[in-house]
């Protein structure tokens, strides 16, 4: 959930950035005699990508809150919403950051997610669905989870790699514009209506194969997480967790012959996969056991 917030925010931000560098002319500014200024260009870009990056990252505890309805838990109401706070602040010091704040979400789903701009002002965040479809041994693992994404710095390493694809979409997209409106359109007078239209084409084009490297650094990460819920909560309690989650996202396959009329297809396979930000539950589970 994290992963999906912090891009869409990145992607509505570096549109407005490059829309805002157009109003302003910057984007004429690079044209000397006919041609383009690399370097000008390439520090733009890498100011629109990296902006983009880190103004949703600075947003990402904000937006999930609003977007979540995430209901913080201050003071505790219950036997179990003090049990979360004391699980979080137990890990939180084993983990060496400080006590990130601790939400309930309303959702159906057994879900949970963790977010901050740094690893000593986060957000660890609980679905309702999973409170109540969880025991508390396999709770705690998922909070060791998130805990351990908190702890990795996972969400400023994601801002790095977003704001170097960023870069090369603003870039390449630029170029590539420049290179309509002068070779295919022989525009000399400037850019027209050519450089913008393919420069927007050429970033939406670019944004999702950039978006394939991103979704491939978050499933790395899943790993790593998942080895730090097992150290804070316990491995066979990090694949118990992982398993309720399985039997709850994952029903068995259908048999071949009605397979195709099924609701939900094998996501591991094919093309989908690179677009998947956490690796398969049951590569995952394989993963824990394995290690031990």
């Amino acid at each position: 959930m994290r992963i999906l917030l912090f891009l869409a925010t990145n992607a509505a931000i570096l549109v407005l950035i490059s829309l805002t560098f157009r109003l302003l002319g910057i984007d004429g500014l690079l044209e000397q005699s006919g041609g383009m200024d690399m370097q000008a260009l390439l520090v733009m870009s890498a100011v629109i990508g990296f902006g983009g990056a880190f103004i949703s990252l600075f947003l990402s505890k904000w937006m999930a809150k609003r977007s979540m309805g995430v209901r913080l838990i201050e003071h505790p109401a219950s036997a179990e919403e003090h049990w979360l706070l004391e699980t979080v602040r137990q890990q939180a010091q084993r983990a060496g950051i400080q006590m990130p704040e601790v939400g309930i979400f309303d959702s159906p789903d057994p879900n949970a997610f963790a977010t901050g701009w740094n690893r000593n002002a986060a957000l660890v965040a609980v679905s309702t669905g999973l409170l109540r479809g969880m025991n508390r041994d396999e709770v705690e693992a998922v909070l060791g989870h998130e805990v351990s994404h908190v702890a990795n710095g996972d969400m400023v390493t994601l801002t790095l790699i977003q704001g170097v694809v960023n870069t090369f979409v603003v870039f390449l997209a630029r170029l590539f514009g420049h290179f309509v409106d002068r070779v295919v359109l022989k525009n000399e007078n400037g850019h027209g209506i050519g450089y913008f239209v393919a420069t927007i084409v050429a970033e939406l084009v670019l944004a999702v194969l950039a978006s394939v490297i991103v979704m491939w650094f978050s499933r790395r990460r899943e790993f790593r997480a998942d080895i730090g819920g097992a150290e804070l909560a316990g491995r066979q309690k990090m694949i118990a967790a992982l398993q309720r989650l399985q039997a709850a996202h994952e029903p068995q396959a259908l048999p071949d012959e009605m397979a195709a009329f099924g609701i939900s297809g094998n996501r591991s396979q094919g093309w989908k996969r690179l677009f998947m930000s956490h690796p398969p539950l049951d590569e995952r589970i394989r993963a824990l056991q394995q290690a031990g």
